[in-house]
């Protein structure tokens, strides 16, 4: 891991996943849609907002909205901070999630 995810990433900080999705309809707020082979289905990648609740080495623990934590390596590339544009216009979603950190 190139940089540690220490340095980009604290307790805190609102981040948006890129995360890959399968189904026969793809949600309004699909990105980058594709057809499977045969055309039955999809994959395409939603943004989800998420706020980070604990940085661990070459690790970080984001919760959602609903209370959920999902362990995300700290250098994957569907991962980044929130810019100014997405906290202005989103920041209803970041505020309605409990940014308590957790306990180590």
């Amino acid at each position: 891991m190139s940089g540690s995810n220490e340095s980009r990433y604290a307790v805190g900080d609102w981040v948006v996943y890129r995360k890959q999705k399968r189904g026969t309809h793809p949600a309004p707020r699909a990105k980058i849609v594709g057809a499977a082979e045969k055309g039955d289905s999809y994959a395409y990648l939603i943004d989800k907002y998420w706020i980070v609740v604990r940085v661990s080495p070459g690790k970080l623990t984001l919760r959602t909205r609903r209370g959920k934590l999902h362990e995300i390596e700290g250098d994957d590339p569907r991962l980044s901070k929130a810019n100014l544009w997405q906290r202005w216009t989103l920041g209803y979603r970041y505020r309605s999630i409990d940014a308590t950190p957790l306990a180590d």
